[in-house]
């Protein structure tokens, strides 16, 4: 196996925010996270090109917006526009079988519903659970083996949305051993993976797990429940959000998603499992990198941790993520750790998004790269260079979700953020004086030229991936 041909370690969490692991971020232990962080590169500025699960993580298989692969919003509702990827959409797990690399794939999926990962070019080894694709019942099996069955009503310390307790869970304590909670079972499945690897013959090697947190409901096992004191969690600063000036969907989806009448004592309770539900996840990272250490794999491993989008946990009040494109919703994590070809330590603080490490992963692979994505390999970031033209600004859309069909698309630079809402008033946030995004400056008479700036750089991205709205927007913007 050569330099260029690395085995791939994909370790993707399911709504994590950015400034969980972050070097400045919140004090949350991750250990192992920064373990990757400190041996390899972390970037500062990656972002989800679409917060919603689906939609993210078909970006991801195909290297485009959300607007040409056409899964808008979830595959698994009710409202569902497309339950699956269109036929011949060429696929990340396709295009690395067919280069020679042996695929497997553990955890939750979510991308099309009638399909799995098996369909894709990867080896599934089950792990998802009954809301997302019902093909896998390998953990509820796990539980059972070792006669351990819990049911929501054995949840301790359970947090609802609503008045009573009919609302969505929230958080909780699961009242298991560590070894019985799903990250745990998942980490133990994936070292089996990853012991597949030292047969010889099964190299080049990609492997993805894919977490089923920190996704709300919150609910993990001591020690991880009671790790962080509620007490000492100082409110988001922007939990002062009084959404004056704000889109009219944003105060709706506080009553929508039942936590208008949360105070921060409550979301600090939710928060402080939410932290304790990442640290639960990390030490299980921590296990799979030991065991990468163990059998030999770390020296020829590259190993790649992020996630399909954020989590509101609080932030502006509000719960779970939606039809706002608030930094804690779209900046993602994202760290590469390759020995010998990345610099331990470094930083990146490029715009990236989580499409673009498609083509990264078939460049490493020496695969063919499809024309017309919407993606650009990080490769020359890893190599402590920026290419002249990289792009010095970041664009997003938003399509819906259950609460209907939205319009958003977002372009965001270094200080400021532009986000267009087709049904309601746009936003403006200089992040450089409110990096809180708590006053929308879209009509303040100060920052027109701003306004006029950055509606021409989303117009240009718009054009740039062919948008779907492009005949149309640019033409609010003026």
């Amino acid at each position: 196996m050569s330099a260029s041909r690395p085995n791939v370690l994909l370790l993707l969490t399911d709504q994590e925010r950015a400034d969980l692991v972050a070097p400045d971020g919140l004090p949350v232990e991750t250990p192992n996270i920064d373990r990757l962080r400190q041996q390899g590169m972390w970037f500062d500025s990656a972002y989800t090109p679409t917060s919603i699960c689906t939609s993210a993580r078909a970006s991801l298989l195909t290297g485009l917006y959300p607007h040409a692969h056409g899964l808008l919003n979830n595959s698994h509702e009710a409202d569902a526009i497309r339950t699956d990827l269109p036929e011949g959409l060429p696929t990340l797990g396709e295009l690395l079988a067919e280069g020679g690399y042996t695929n497997t794939y553990l955890g939750k999926w979510h991308v099309s519903h009638n399909h799995t990962p098996g369909d894709f070019g990867f080896r599934y080894f089950g792990g998802s659970d009954y809301h997302h694709d019902n093909f896998d019942v390998a953990f509820e099996h796990y539980r059972e083996s070792h006669g351990t069955t819990v049911h929501e009503t054995d949840v301790e310390d359970r947090i609802y949305t609503g008045a009573n307790d009919d609302g969505t869970l929230i958080a909780g304590t699961d009242p298991v051993p560590v070894e019985f909670s799903r990250p745990y079972f998942l980490a133990e499945r994936t070292i089996n993976a990853l012991e597949r690897w030292v047969d010889g013959d099964r190299q080049p090697c990609f492997h993805r797990t894919d977490f089923l947190g920190p996704h709300h409901p919150y609910v993990v096992p001591e020690p991880y429940a009671s790790m962080y004191d509620p007490g000492e969690i100082e409110p988001w600063g922007t939990y002062a959000e009084t959404f004056d000036g704000k889109p009219r969907a944003h105060e709706q989806y506080l009553q929508y998603r039942g936590v208008a009448s949360f105070d921060w004592e409550t979301w600090a309770e939710a928060v402080a499992k939410y932290f304790g539900f990442m640290t639960l996840i990390d030490d299980q990272i921590g296990r799979v990198l030991d065991a990468l250490d163990e059998l030999g794999l770390a020296a020829e491993t590259a190993v790649v941790h992020t996630s399909d989008h954020g989590d509101l946990t609080g932030s502006h009040r509000l719960f779970n993520k939606g039809p706002m494109m608030y930094e804690e919703t779209y900046r993602i994590p994202l760290v590469v750790r390759w020995p010998g070809v990345v610099e331990a330590g470094s930083q990146s603080d490029a715009f990236v998004r989580l499409q673009d490490l498609m083509p990264t992963f078939l460049e490493w692979a020496n695969a063919d790269v499809p024309e017309g994505l919407h993606a650009r390999s990080i490769q020359p970031l890893l190599s402590g260079e920026t290419p002249a033209d990289w792009p010095e600004s970041v664009y997003a859309q938003y399509h819906g979700d259950e609460f209907g069909l939205y319009s958003q698309r977002m372009v965001r630079t270094d200080r400021y953020k532009f986000v267009y809402n087709g049904p309601d008033r746009n936003e403006l946030y200089d992040l450089a004086t409110d990096p809180h995004e708590l006053q929308n400056l879209a009509d303040h008479p100060q920052y027109a030229d701003i306004r006029a700036a950055m509606g021409q750089r989303l117009a240009d991205w718009m054009d740039q991936v062919d948008d779907s709205l492009r005949g149309w927007v640019p033409k609010t913007l003026h």
